[in-house]
């Protein structure tokens, strides 16, 4: 059947439109702009509820992630003369709503031209992450990653180099695989997949903090305190003093995770009493970012890296968060909240898909001194230590009463 004006009846709409004056056009043309807006935010809410996934950062994207607050404000101001704006700056500009509801149903922006390839290409989205928890640090902000050079990790690997100081010493950290301590009653291990990231203060002659990378003074000497002080609660510890670029041939950075994996798997091997895993890294962040004062001591901030590629993170992250409030409710300020990351925006696993209570903490950052760090870790092993001896409780068996 072939289909004419007469057939579908639109002459009345057409004289109608003919007959309009400029206001009245300008009312029809703005009016069928309307409508194509909400059905294209219909057909990317359709979209975006067909894909199905658990990722916590997915999770959070949408509607609220794809606009500004200024967007919100103008839908109120639709209703709320007093919000108006002017005209030309207004959310709802044409050029404005075909940005929106491009990056709404694409994920790119179109004004970062970045963002056309950086869902595609692994490291080009390091420094984003989705917040699952905030915190009430007053200088909130996310962790920056820093993928060194393969020079700078050799240069720092120099024989040469020697640590400025070493406040609190603890066991110096070797740059050869050590064996793990006698099997026993071990429940939680502890290891550095970036067992060279370090800490300028620390350092001899290095002032770039992209340079802050060392095989004597490092991460290690933080999770070795961290070790001691379950060690003196009662709560036995294994850690891991390997440095990976020092022991592991043609050794290559984006790798590193898979190294750190075989690290575990021999801990469990022989430690079948593991039952908690913590990394531990420093953040690559300005020292305003990694630091907060504390009855005028300086103590470095952590942070909670979840992996939203492991199918099951939010197991992961509410053993982060047990620990997490802790620090919140005794210590404020001393947690940077829990962050979540893709494989596009970091490595996306972090190993925490072997074990539910597996978590990435990031202690300080280049510009945090040691002294700093085990402050902080020291707070850090006491919330630890709650969480798990109150877990212990919990999973106790029961005393049966005597009759």
């Amino acid at each position: 059947m072939k289909w004419t004006s007469a057939t579908l009846n639109l002459s009345p709409i057409r004289k109608t439109f003919q007959s309009a004056g400029a206001v009245g056009k300008t009312f029809f043309l703005l009016s069928m702009a309307s409508v194509l807006f909400f059905v294209l935010l219909s057909v990317g809410s359709y979209l975006q509820a067909a894909k199905v996934t658990t990722s916590p950062v997915s999770s959070m994207k949408g509607l609220a992630a794809s606009v500004s607050n200024l967007f919100f404000i103008d839908m109120l101001g639709m209703e709320v003369p007093h919000l108006n704006r002017d005209f030309q700056k207004s959310t709802f500009s044409q050029g404005n709503v075909v940005h929106f509801a491009f990056r709404f149903l694409t994920d790119i922006n179109p004004r970062d031209p970045q963002s056309l390839i950086a869902s595609e290409v692994p490291g080009l989205e390091l420094d984003k992450t989705t917040v699952l928890r905030t915190s009430k640090a007053t200088n909130p902000s996310e962790p920056v990653d820093y993928v060194p050079s393969p020079q700078v990790l050799q240069i720092n690997n120099s024989p040469s180099e020697t640590p400025v100081s070493t406040p609190n010493p603890t066991k110096e950290p070797a740059s050869t695989p050590q064996p793990l301590k006698s099997a026993g009653n071990n429940v939680a291990f502890i290891y550095q997949t970036h067992s060279n990231e370090s800490f300028l203060p620390e350092l001899k002659g290095v002032t770039n903090p992209d340079e802050a990378y060392s095989d004597k003074i490092n991460v290690i000497q933080v999770g070795e305190r961290l070790a001691q002080n379950l060690e003196k609660v009662g709560i036995g510890a294994v850690h891991s003093t390997t440095v990976y670029p020092g022991v592991v041939k043609d050794f290559k950075y984006p790798y590193s995770y898979k190294y750190s994996l075989k690290t575990l798997q021999e801990a469990v091997s022989a430690h079948p009493d593991l039952d908690y895993y913590f990394d531990i890294h420093r953040d690559s962040a300005a020292r305003s970012r990694t630091t907060v004062t504390i009855d005028n001591k300086d103590y470095a901030q952590v942070y909670f890296i979840i992996g939203g590629k492991n199918p099951n993170w939010k197991k992961n992250e509410e053993f982060a968060n047990q620990i997490h409030q802790i620090l919140e409710a005794k210590h404020p300020g001393i947690s940077k909240g829990i962050h979540a990351k893709t494989e596009n925006e970091g490595n996306g696993l972090y190993n925490q898909n072997f074990s539910p209570n597996n978590i990435l903490i990031e202690v300080g950052g280049p510009f945090n001194t040691l002294e700093e760090c085990y402050r902080t870790t020291d707070w850090l092993a006491e919330a630890i230590s709650e969480v798990i001896l109150n877990a212990k409780k919990v999973n106790a068996p029961a005393v049966a009463l005597k009759k």
